[in-house]
């Protein structure tokens, strides 16, 4: 049992360590406000005052006013494995990096 145990808890913490984009909205780079999270520090891409959500089904909605960028992914995969963290940190690196200045 103590076997199986260990197993989860490591799942999970790898599981919250690479899902940096969850991280952000949520940990050190943000807080919440009327429901969403929100940047309030700058951490990777995007800018202070992006606002969105991560949803545990894979889904993941966020708004940037500043580059007057929105973007919405929707997959069928869920928040299962720690890929599925890492295909939505590659959707907002992949739309972030498509901007031109």
């Amino acid at each position: 049992m103590t076997v199986i145990r260990a197993e989860r808890e490591t799942y999970r913490d790898d599981l919250a360590k690479n899902n940096v984009h969850l991280s952000f909205g949520q940990g050190i780079q943000g807080g919440w406000g009327f429901g969403m999270a929100v940047r309030t520090y700058l951490g990777d891409y995007a800018s202070i005052g992006q606002f969105g959500w991560d949803g545990g089904t894979g889904t993941a909605a966020y708004a940037d006013p500043d580059k007057q960028l929105t973007g919405i992914l929707f997959t069928q995969v869920g928040m299962s494995t720690p890929d599925s963290a890492h295909l939505i940190q590659d959707f907002w690196t992949t739309v972030y990096q498509a901007i031109e200045d």
